[in-house]
């Protein structure tokens, strides 16, 4: 079994080019990443487990959307958890932000191998994008109650077409997050990982949902 096939037990109607892209980037990330340390050294060798599936688990939690959904992805580093979304997503637009420009750098030049035309990128500070999208995702950018009124204004408020969730912030974050929670000035959502993609990898992982 090839490592990528993981993805394709959890998401099994991608069609025959999301699955090229997907089996893609272990060697453009791990090129890459020889280079510019945008993946930790011990987790590259896991990659598909640990980065690819952990940012597809948005999507696993999102389920279908509407053509047209608008996602900004914070502090997107080498394009995680944007770029797998955007190939589950190919009717989205996805905008990937970082402030530090040689990550950004990698993740432009993996989307454009791979051939994604439904991403945009931003080397700069979140304060610097002044757009709204439907979800803003993120991986362990920062503290919930510092994250929340950072991104207040690039979220549109109610739900696109048939979405299943209201627009909001969607992020990925591990360990006890009762005092970021408790500290936040909005109704949180917050589940384990696993009830979306059961590995044993992710069993001290959350899903954070805080709705706009």
């Amino acid at each position: 079994m090839a490592p990528y096939d993981i993805i394709f037990r959890y998401f099994p109607d991608m069609t025959e080019r999301q699955r090229e892209q997907i089996a893609a980037l272990e060697q453009l990330y791990t090129e890459w990443n020889t280079r510019i340390n945008v993946i930790s050294r011990r987790d590259i060798d896991n990659l598909y487990t640990a980065h690819i599936l952990h940012s597809l688990s948005i999507a696993a939690f999102l389920g279908p959307l509407e053509p047209g959904t608008a996602f900004l992805d914070m502090g997107t580093g080498g394009g995680l958890p944007g770029i797998p979304l955007a190939i589950a997503y190919p009717e989205c637009s996805f905008h990937l932000i970082d402030r530090i420009g040689k990550k950004i750098r990698v993740a432009g030049e993996i989307a454009s191998a791979i051939g994604l035309t439904n991403v945009t990128f931003q080397h700069g500070d979140i304060g610097e994008c002044r757009k709204r999208y439907n979800y803003v995702v993120s991986r362990a950018v920062m503290a919930l109650d510092a994250l929340v009124p950072l991104i207040t204004k690039n979220v549109e408020k109610g739900t696109r077409g048939s979405n299943r969730y209201a627009d909001g912030l969607v992020c990925l974050k591990g360990g006890d997050l009762e005092d970021e929670t408790s500290a936040t000035k909005r109704p949180v959502l917050e589940y384990d990982l696993q009830e979306f993609v059961p590995e044993p990898c992710f069993d001290t992982k959350k899903l954070i949902y805080v709705p706009f």
